[in-house]
């Protein structure tokens, strides 16, 4: 299982505002991936909100929206959690949305600047995905990984941010 040596990435989030977007195919697996994010963010003092969308397809405008400052018509979340199931069939579908959906949350991130969590179970079974969904019994939970990694990374971020005018460097270590 690629979950093996995962690290815990536990942090207090008091003060961030994060949008966890699911999609909407596999309710069962969807549920609890939702629920693992959910959890984790309450856990780390998080403020969040749910947010439905279709299909994995839509989890990158639904997060651009997310991450958007309110002030230029977004919901100002500073951070977005992102989950979706996509199982492969018989045509090549799976790789152009896999793709797409890893490419746009990609672009998602670094154009805003802000962290998504990637959530998104790309699996060739039906019970692959149920292993990843954090279910009882299941050995992971990808939706409380994402969600763990998104508050890592926002708390990384907001150190670097205060960090980087004060920090002193040392002789001859500029670029």
């Amino acid at each position: 299982m690629s979950g093996a040596g995962a690290p815990n990435l536990a942090v207090d989030a008091t003060g961030l505002r994060v949008a966890i977007i699911a999609g909407s195919w596999h309710e069962e697996i969807m549920s609890s991936l939702v629920s693992g994010a959910q959890e984790t963010l309450a856990s780390s003092g998080a403020e969040h909100a749910l947010f439905r969308v279709a299909g994995a397809f839509e989890l990158p405008l639904a997060a651009q929206i997310a991450l958007t400052p309110v002030s230029a018509g977004g919901g100002g979340f500073d951070a977005a959690v992102c989950l979706g199931i996509i199982i492969r069939g018989g045509t090549p579908h799976f790789d152009y949305v896999c793709n797409a959906v890893t490419d746009g949350l990609t672009r998602v991130q670094l154009d805003s600047g802000l962290p998504v969590g990637f959530g998104v179970l790309t699996t060739d079974t039906e019970q692959q995905a149920l292993d990843r969904s954090g279910r009882p019994g299941a050995p992971e939970s990808k939706g409380h990984e994402a969600a763990e990694a998104a508050l890592h990374l926002a708390v990384t971020a907001r150190s670097i941010r205060e960090a980087g005018p004060t920090l002193r460097l040392v002789p001859g270590t500029e670029r």
